[in-house]
C-alpha cells in the first residue's frame, strides 16, 4: 500500500476513515494500533522521514498509538502521537480528536490594541465544580463566569497554558504535548464552547503557549523514535549545549525543519482551528538566547529568532486582527518591530520596567522611599513609539509567585485586607488602567485575593461580596479606560505628559489625550503617601471646567476609605508645570483622580 496523499500530521479524519501520519526519521518500520483494530496497520515510508496512511473505518473518539521500531537497535518503541489534540487521560493513548469542528459566524472582531482590557486566568483554580468527585477547573465553569467579566468591563482574556501535562494539576508551563488541551478542563472541544461563548459577549480568549521547552518529563516526545546523542532528547531536542533550560535540558531544536513546522502548526490550530483571538508566548528570551539574555551573543540562537519571525509574520499576513504578545521581560524593542524589518515581529509584549517601578512604589512600606521619578520613567518606557507595544500590569501568575505573593499580601502580609492594602493596591490598578499600554489584571485582583497564586488553590469568590465596593472601583476604572462614556477618550490615545514630579509630596500627575479636546483630554493625579492635600495646586491643559471621574478614597469602594472631599475643579491663570492653566484639587492620601472635560453638547 501507498503512504497517504491526503495532507496534515497526526491522526486526520475523513469521510470514512481518518489518515495517520509521523515523523519518525530513524525508523526501519512505524505502525498504528488502537480501538480500530484488533492488531496493528503499518505505515508506508513517504521516503523524507514521515510516515503515513489512511485507515478506513477509524473514527473521532477513538485511541491510538504508534508502534516505532528504531533502525539501530531493532527495539520497538510504543508511542503517543506528538501532535495528539486529546487525550482521555493524562500519560494515556492519543485520542482521535474532530479536525473540523466549526460553530456558526458571530458578528465579532477582536478589538483594536488600544481598546483591550486583558483579564489573566488559570482555567484550573479560576471557577470551579464537581467533577467526578472532586473539585476541578474547567472551561465550562470558566463559561459560567464570562457574564460576570463581561459585566466588569473585560474584553480579552488571556488563559495560561493548557496543554496536556502528565501531572495533575500545573500552571501549564511544563507541557509534554502541545497540540493537545488538557483533557481535565474540557479538551479541544471544550475550548471550542469557550471561545464561542466569550465572543457572544464580545471578549477575545489569547491563549498561552509554551514553546521555549517542553516539560521535564517530556512523555514519548524524548528519544521518540529512539535516535538520541549521548542520551539527549533526540529528534525534537537539541541535542547539544543548547539543549539547557532552566525547568530541563528540552529546549526543541528550532533549526530543524520537521520542528520549526510543528510549532508553526500549533499556533496555526489555536488561531485557525480553535478559532483564539491571540497567543501569548511563555519566556520567548529562552527561544532566542540559551539563557535567556540580551546582548549575550555567545549563547544567541539564531533559528529561535527566526521561528518567531515566521509564526509572527505567518499571523500578521493571513489573520492581522489577531495579536501576539511576548513575555520576554527584558526591556527589548526588537521583540516587537516588524519582522521585515529584522524584529520578533510581536503584537505586543509584557512590560518589566513598569510592573518592577510600579510594584515596588506600592509595595515599600516608608513613603520617604518611593520614588517618583522611577515611576515616571515606567510610564515613559515604550516601544518604537508605540504605546499599545506593552502589556501593563501589578499582578501576574508570575508576579504572584516565585517567592512573591499578590500585591495586597505583599503590602501587608497576613492582612492583605487592611486599609494600607487596600488603598496602595487601587493605587496601582488606577495606574494600570491610566497609563498608554495595553492593560492586564490577574485574577481575584479585582476583589482582594490574598496570598500567593497556587495552581491547587481557588479563587475565593466570597471575596467579591466581601470587597464588593473594590470590585466596583475596578469596574469604574475599566468603564473610563475603555471611554464607556465618552468622556474619556484619552486613556485610549497614544499620548502622554508626565507634568508633574513632586518627589518631596509623593504626588505625580500625567495628561493622557488621543487627539485633544474636550471629552479626550484627560488628567490624573496620584498621591503616594499617608497625606490628604485640601488644596493641591498644579498644571492643567486646558482652561475651563474639570469635572471629577473617579475619587479612589470614596468611602462607597470601601468603608475603610476616608472619603476625603475631592470636587471638580477649574483651570485658568497663571500657568503651572508648563501647561496653559493651573487649578487646584483636594487630594485624598495613597490616592488617585482622574479629570476631564464634557464634550460641547
Amino acid at each position: 500500500m501507498p503512504a497517504s496523499t491526503r495532507p496534515y500530521m497526526g491522526a486526520t479524519p475523513y469521510d470514512t476513515g481518518v489518515t495517520f501520519r509521523v515523523w519518525a526519521p530513524f525508523a526501519s518500520t512505524v505502525a498504528v494500533t488502537g480501538d480500530f483494530t484488533s492488531s496493528s496497520i503499518p505505515l508506508f515510508s513517504e521516503n523524507n522521514g514521515y510516515w503515513s496512511a489512511d485507515v478506513p473505518g477509524a473514527k473521532v473518539g477513538q485511541l491510538y498509538h504508534f508502534l516505532v521500531t528504531n533502525s539501530a537497535t531493532g527495539a520497538v518503541l510504543r508511542r503517543v502521537d506528538p501532535y495528539s489534540r486529546a487525550f482521555k487521560t493524562p500519560g494515556g493513548d492519543s485520542l482521535i480528536a474532530a479536525s473540523d469542528t466549526a460553530y456558526p459566524p458571530l458578528a465579532y472582531s477582536t478589538p483594536p490594541w488600544n481598546e483591550l482590557v486583558i483579564y489573566e486566568l488559570h482555567i484550573g483554580t479560576f471557577a470551579q465544580k464537581d467533577l467526578h468527585g472532586k473539585l476541578r477547573g474547567s472551561f465550562a465553569a470558566a463559561a459560567g463566569k464570562l457574564d460576570y467579566l463581561q459585566a466588569l468591563g473585560i474584553n480579552a482574556i488571556e488563559i495560561m497554558a493548557a496543554g496536556e501535562f502528565e501531572t495533575d494539576t500545573s500552571w501549564g508551563y511544563n507541557p509534554a504535548y502541545i497540540f493537545a488541551i488538557e483533557e481535565s478542563y474540557g479538551g479541544p472541544d471544550g475550548f471550542r464552547r469557550f471561545v464561542q461563548q466569550a465572543h457572544q459577549r464580545g471578549i477575545a480568549v489569547i491563549m498561552d503557549v509554551v514553546f521555549n521547552h517542553l516539560g521535564d518529563p517530556a512523555g514519548d516526545m524524548w528519544q521518540f523514535d529512539g535516535w538520541n546523542q549521548e542520551g539527549h532528547g533526540g529528534i525534537y531536542f537539541y541535542n547539544d549545549w543548547r539543549r539547557f533550560t532552566p525547568w530541563g535540558e528540552t529546549r526543541l531544536d528550532y533549526g530543524r525543519p520537521e520542528v520549526r513546522g510543528y510549532l508553526l502548526d500549533c499556533a496555526r490550530r489555536w488561531l485557525q482551528q480553535r478559532f483564539a483571538d491571540g497567543l501569548r508566548w511563555d519566556a520567548t528570551g529562552y527561544i532566542r538566547n540559551v539563557k535567556g539574555q540580551n546582548n549575550d551573543p555567545d549563547n544567541d540562537i539564531p533559528d529561535g529568532w527566526s521561528l518567531m519571525q515566521a509564526i509572527n509574520d505567518e499571523i500578521r499576513q493571513t489573520q492581522p486582527w489577531k495579536i501576539s504578545i511576548a513575555e520576554d521581560m527584558q526591556g527589548n524593542e526588537w521583540i516587537t518591530k516588524p519582522a521585515n524589518a529584522g524584529g520578533a515581529g510581536f503584537s505586543s509584549q509584557w512590560e518589566a520596567q513598569f510592573v518592577h517601578a510600579v510594584r515596588n512604589a506600592i509595595i515599600t512600606p516608608n513613603d520617604s522611599d518611593r520614588s517618583m521619578s522611577s515611576v515616571a520613567a515606567a510610564f515613559l518606557h515604550i516601544y518604537n513609539n508605540d504605546a499599545f507595544q506593552r502589556v501593563l500590569y501589578t499582578e501576574s501568575h508570575d508576579e504572584d509567585a516565585n517567592g512573591h505573593s499578590r500585591v495586597p499580601e505583599e503590602i501587608w502580609p497576613g492582612n492583605a485586607g487592611s486599609y494600607y492594602s487596600q488603598k496602595r493596591s487601587t493605587l496601582g490598578a488606577a495606574i494600570v488602567f491610566t497609563t498608554p499600554g495595553i492593560p492586564m489584571i490577574f485574577q481575584g485582583q479585582e476583589f482582594l485575593e490574598s496570598g500567593w497564586f497556587s495552581d491547587q488553590t481557588p479563587l475565593d469568590w466570597s471575596k467579591q461580596n466581601t470587597f464588593a465596593g473594590i470590585l466596583n472601583l475596578y469596574r469604574d476604572l475599566i468603564h473610563l479606560r475603555r471611554n464607556w462614556f465618552n468622556h474619556t477618550a484619552g486613556l485610549r490615545g497614544q499620548n502622554l505628559n508626565v507634568f508633574h514630579i513632586n518627589d518631596d509630596a509623593k504626588v505625580l500627575a500625567f495628561h493622557r489625550w488621543d487627539r485633544g479636546g474636550p471629552g479626550d483630554d484627560v488628567v490624573v493625579i496620584l498621591n503616594f503617601a499617608n497625606q490628604s492635600y485640601d488644596s493641591y495646586t498644579l498644571g492643567f491643559p486646558r482652561p475651563g471646567p474639570w469635572r471629577l471621574r473617579f475619587n479612589s478614597d470614596w468611602n462607597g469602594y470601601s468603608p475603610a476609605f476616608g472619603n476625603h472631599p475631592s470636587f471638580d475643579t477649574s483651570a485658568g491663570d497663571p500657568p503651572r508645570d508648563n501647561l496653559p492653566c493651573g487649578a487646584s484639587v483636594s487630594l485624598g492620601p495613597y490616592t488617585a483622580l482622574i479629570f476631564s472635560q464634557d464634550r460641547p453638547t
